[in-house]
């Protein structure tokens, strides 16, 4: 920890706080150099430190008093489990919590002049009253404040948490602020002020221009022609994961949720038709969205990216901005544009938040990420919403004349970056043709996980390696179809998707639908693509006898039956749970660098890891907020588990052992992860 007498010369925001001794802005809590590791039992699950003013929920958690309270400013439910909470319905922890956080070890920060160590609540009096270094910046900013020559004077100090700092004011107070609680100021810029551990990188100089995330709740009616057709979104989550919510994975292509345009990857389902599948199991969640019906009511809860408290709230304030008029030509009056339009809840207005890649906005190339759209076929929208916007674009002929407001020094996409030879063929929707299934990129440089990344199977899942040894007829079919393969998107191992009563594994009953088929005659199919397994299925089945390995996947807690019977709108296949079954060898592996720049956050934020509890738990990606660069990447998606930080294995690894590790990667880090399809609804 550096001294805060050697650092003052160089911080200009205001005086040491006189109860921490330490520089912080007024809002935040104290911060301490605590000697010894604090217990998790003892720590605030919003800032990450030991506990300040601890107060106690109604649903038996515990926050520092003015995390809490910022936190509940802002939304109304609990951060950890997201129960409905109001401020007003919290108390004080016991006297017994006070007094272990009061008696906690800290040592002085002014190490120069002072090396002793106390209590807590002792240091306070320790600072007023005994600490030479203390007494010694006391004189010296007396001496500053009544200077005896009257020489020329330093400009006076102002204290604006408001506004972002003078850059040329020297970085040492944010360092000391950054080294004893970069959890706390990572709390005021949360992705995900509901998850126990944002992973967010922020600096104290984020703090004046990234106060909150903004997040919106809305109820989605969508309406089935066909009350049997399928939504056509993957979901992962639910209160038997440690995901705990149910999330949007993927909205897939020409499907009633695209079409629509309202609800995109990310977004969090809360009530299906009325009933509250927050805390669900991931089949009940399953079994309530695939429920038949005409109308579909969905309360979803979608972030729309940081909010910026320093931004102008009035549009005359565009003195530095710049007025671009841009023109759209459809082919026909349904092709959509592939934009994605959101509102802002701290500026009035609409504005792009994406490009779907290779669509016509994207190849023409002139509208960017962030512009605020002023008028469209000259219609006023400085007022107006997604919603009416998207009419004016599905009702315009061929023509669509955008005018936008765009802040200097934004990078406009370069319409020849898309190698994807798909077309823009995602339906219009309410929010403008909204891009809800993105390109994957064809480098994943996927590979199987390693030895050193291999993990037990999480509680609940057995498996049962089961050899089926068959005589046949040589023209006598298998009767199985297989999906799969190391060529699918998710490098999925090859697995039964149905057995025929007309082939020879039906007779001899073994074999499964959902089995995963590791070898036939001594030929591993664990590697193979599709086509390939096709083939050495069909070649092998030739023979008079056939020897087939296979691995079934069984959970404590079983599928729910009705899900089975629910095939008349879908095709076939394994949950997302019960992938999470699935061994370690077989999982593929992929590497995903991320960059950005000194004041942005990674943009994700993480949920799992060991508890005393629970014992080992995977670590998943919950939240990815739009605009920042796990955002812009586009290859990590909510539930995706993160095996490794740039090479360090995540597995045993504390919630609070891998943000931190987080945290200090600057601009760069590599993630490896295992992503495995959503259940499809």
């Amino acid at each position: 920890m550096a001294d805060p007498a050697a650092e003052e010369q160089g911080f200009q925001a205001g005086e040491l706080c006189c109860e921490c001794g330490q520089f912080h802005l007024l809002p935040d809590n104290h911060l301490y150099n605590f000697q010894d590791e604090v217990d998790d039992e003892l720590i605030c699950h919003i800032c990450l430190q030991p506990l300040l003013q601890p107060m106690d929920t109604p649903c038996g958690h515990t926050y520092c008093f003015k995390c809490l309270e910022n936190f509940m400013q802002e939304y109304n439910f609990c951060p950890m489990d997201r129960k409905k909470l109001s401020f007003q319905q919290c108390h004080k922890s016991s006297l017994l919590v006070r007094n272990l956080l009061d008696k906690l070890v800290v040592s002085c920060p002014f190490k120069a002049e002072c090396q002793q160590t106390m209590q807590r609540c002792e240091l306070e009096a320790h600072l007023q009253n005994r600490c030479p270094g203390f007494k010694k910046y006391k004189s010296e900013l007396q001496r500053k404040k009544n200077p005896v020559s009257k020489g020329k004077e330093d400009p006076p100090v102002k204290v604006e948490t408001n506004t972002p700092k003078d850059p040329e004011v020297p970085s040492a107070g944010s360092l000391l602020v950054a080294e004893s609680s970069a959890a706390a100021v990572v709390s005021l810029g949360t992705a995900e002020p509901g998850l126990v551990n944002p992973a967010f990188e922020e600096t104290e100089e984020d703090l004046p221009q990234r106060a909150s995330l903004v997040a919106e709740t809305s109820t989605i009616e969508i309406h089935r022609e066909d009350p049997e057709e399928e939504l056509g979104m993957r979901i992962v989550g639910g209160k038997d994961t440690p995901l705990g919510n149910i999330v949007v994975q993927e909205v897939l292509r020409d499907s009633l949720i695209a079409a629509d345009g309202r609800i995109a990857p990310g977004d969090h389902i809360l009530e299906v038709n009325g009933v509250n599948i927050s805390s669900v199991t991931h089949c009940q969640a399953v079994s309530f969205l695939r429920h038949p019906g005409p109308v579909l009511h969905l309360m979803v809860l979608q972030e729309k990216g940081f909010s910026n408290k320093t931004a102008q709230q009035d549009s005359t304030s565009a003195t530095n901005r710049e007025v671009i008029h841009v023109t759209l030509v459809k082919r026909d009056r349904s092709e959509p544009l592939g934009i994605k339009l959101i509102r802002k809840t701290d500026e009035a207005g609409i504005f792009i938040l994406d490009l779907l890649e290779g669509g016509l906005a994207a190849k023409n190339g002139k509208l960017s990420r962030n512009d605020r759209v002023l008028s469209i076929n000259g219609q006023d929208l400085r007022q107006g919403t997604p919603e009416t916007a998207a009419q004016i674009i599905q009702t315009s002929e061929s023509r669509v004349n955008f005018v936008v407001l765009r802040q200097p020094g934004v990078q406009l996409l370069d319409p020849g970056e898309d190698g994807s030879t798909s077309n823009n063929s995602s339906s219009s929707s309410s929010n403008g043709g909204s891009p809800v299934h993105h390109r994957r990129r064809l480098d994943q440089n996927h590979y199987r996980r390693k030895s050193t990344y291999q993990k037990d199977l999480p509680q609940g899942y057995v498996t049962h390696e089961k050899t089926v040894a068959i005589k046949k007829e040589p023209k006598e079919s298998l009767g199985i179809t297989i999906g799969g393969g190391r060529d699918n998107k998710n490098k999925l191992p090859i697995y039964v998707t149905s057995v025929q009563p007309i082939g020879c594994l039906f007779r001899d009953g073994k074999i499964k639908r959902g089995d995963i088929l590791l070898s036939i005659n001594g030929i591993d199919l664990t590697h193979l693509n599709y086509y390939e397994a096709v083939s050495a299925l069909k070649s092998n089945a030739a023979s008079h006898s056939v020897v087939l390995k296979a691995l079934e996947i069984l959970a404590s807690d079983s599928t729910d039956p009705s899900l089975d019977i629910k095939e008349r709108g879908f095709s076939w296949s394994p949950l997302w749970i019960t992938w999470l079954g699935l061994p370690s060898y077989l999982h593929c592996c992929q590497d995903i660098v991320l960059s950005k720049g000194n004041l942005e956050s990674w943009g994700f934020s993480i949920v799992g890891g060991f508890e005393e509890s629970k014992g080992n738990q995977p670590f998943f990606i919950k939240t990815i907020v739009p605009g920042t660069p796990a955002f812009r990447d586009r290859r990590l998606k909510c539930g995706d588990e993160i095996v490794a930080v740039n090479g360090v294995p995540a597995i045993g690894m504390s919630n609070s052992e891998l943000i931190p590790m987080l945290k200090e990667q600057r601009n760069k880090v590599t993630l490896t992860v295992v992503s495995w399809p959503g259940s499809l609804v």
